[in-house]
């Protein structure tokens, strides 16, 4: 028996326990013995019989999942052929990966022989151990069961315990959620208390080169490297914060007020799915689209106009594309707050002589302004999170520059390089990774906490 066919079998018996518990709770409310009522439907206790199977089944079968794999581990290790492997662990995690992938047929045969004598064990055990799981998820299903199904009696208040089964439900789906904020907060700290070890703190947040490029050996030069990350930041300042805002912000604006103002309900009907289709773009594809296109344009702008530093990757490339990426998002959050101006502002503006733009300037525009703020510092965490338009036109080069025609990289580009390929977690190369990784997330988690603040503090509740 495999976990999958468990899951199955666990499916069905709740199946049945529900079909029983549903006809027992009928049954009892066709036959109101000395005139008492049942007190939930009978649809309820089917549920409720259902998820006393399921629920405590499944969940032990999502915990014996990760058991079951490390006992498949200890139980291939401790057999002769196991004791066998080389003791590199390198070599050894090799061949059982391949013993593994031959077990579950996604090979036939592995590079090393002792791959192929470890499938059988492999497949043997995981064969045992995933019958030993199904048989305690099946125990646990008919246990509750019969549990569940003992309990329909007339007084019995079924639907009070199938809500509080949902209940526990969304709060463990919730609870998801924050435990996995947490694991990635903590995983990037506990990494960039490792590399502040090593680096010091100073000299990360305050410094002005970058070169991590650590030497093999500790006689050549920059054999300690150089992790100042002030370049980094001001290049993701640079094209997801200046350059990509500068299009953003007024492209999107004005469309979210033609879309809401000025455009018949027709119009507006076949622009806006248009216009939010930028936003399902692959960032690869605009990633491609920079560097094919507006970047050879940006460079013979560049030397155009005279200069002599223009580059075929440039910050200004990268930037305009974020832009456009970046126009739905500020274009939907402005449009949502400019809706949401009640009608009767914009009639009594009108009313009092004002024109249409004068209306837009000094009345729905000021009420729409924290929906509008918080939209844009929102586009803002979107953009200074972008990879693939950088990698491919902005370069990797970290340049405290303020010409845009110049290539510049920013922390997201350098965290892919750092992780790029086969790498140890004990060097400060690695592990400056989840320091700039840790950084960047408490500069997003700032900018959504101003948004927030910004949109509750200064929005309007109209009647």
């Amino acid at each position: 028996m495999t976990l999958g066919l468990a899951l199955l079998v666990v499916l069905l018996v709740a199946a049945v326990a529900a079909a029983i518990g549903y006809r027992r709770a009928a049954a009892l409310r066709v036959a109101r013995v000395g005139g008492s009522r049942l007190n939930s439907l009978p649809i309820y206790h089917g549920f409720y019989a259902a998820l006393w199977v399921a629920l405590p089944a499944l969940l032990l079968l999502a915990a014996w999942a990760p058991m079951q794999s490390r006992l498949v581990d200890q139980a291939v290790l401790s057999s002769p052929e196991g004791r066998a492997l080389p003791d590199s662990s390198i070599q050894r995690e090799s061949i059982l990966g391949e013993a593994q992938d031959i077990a579950s047929g996604k090979i036939e045969s592995g590079f090393n022989p002792q791959s192929t004598v470890l499938a059988p064990q492999f497949k043997e055990a995981g064969s045992k151990f995933a019958t030993i799981g199904g048989a305690f998820a099946l125990l646990v299903a008919l246990v509750g069961g019969a549990f569940a199904v003992s309990r329909i009696k007339f007084e019995f208040r079924a639907r009070a315990g199938v809500e509080r089964w949902v209940m526990l439900l969304l709060m463990a789906a919730s609870t998801v959620a924050i435990l996995t904020t947490l694991g990635i907060v903590l995983s990037l700290l506990f990494e960039s208390i490792r590399f502040f070890k090593l680096v010091n703190p100073a000299e990360f947040l305050f410094g002005t080169t970058w070169s991590p490029q650590m030497a093999m050996r500790a006689d050549q030069a920059g054999s300690s490297g150089e992790f100042g990350s002030i370049p980094l930041f001001w290049g993701t300042a640079f094209i997801g914060a200046i350059i990509a805002m500068i299009v953003a912000i007024p492209l999107g604006l004005m469309c979210a007020i033609f879309l809401t103002q000025y455009a018949p309900a027709r119009v507006r009907a076949w622009l806006k799915p248009i216009l939010e289709i930028l936003a399902g773009v692959p960032t690869v594809v605009y990633g491609y689209f920079a560097a094919l296109t507006v970047a050879p344009m940006v460079r013979d702008f560049g030397v155009a106009i005279g200069v002599t530093s223009a580059s075929s990757e440039s910050a200004l490339a990268a930037g305009l594309v974020m832009g456009i990426m970046i126009i739905p998002f500020v274009s939907s959050m402005a449009d949502d707050s400019i809706a949401a101006v009640p009608l009767a502002l914009r009639n009594g503006s009108l009313a009092l002589g004002a024109t249409k733009s004068e209306t837009i300037k000094k009345v729905i525009l000021p009420a729409a302004l924290p929906g509008v703020v918080g939209g844009v510092l929102l586009a803002v965490s979107r953009a200074i999170g972008e990879t693939m338009i950088v990698v491919m036109a902005a370069g990797l080069s970290a340049n405290m520059t303020a010409n845009p025609f110049q290539a510049v990289t920013t922390v997201t580009v350098q965290i892919v390089q750092l992780l790029t390929g086969d790498q140890e977690f004990d060097s400060a190369k690695t592990l400056a990774a989840f320091a700039l990784g840790l950084a960047l997330f408490v500069i997003t988690l700032i900018l959504n906490l101003v948004a927030l603040t910004v949109v509750r503090r200064y929005r309007e509740a109209y009647e």
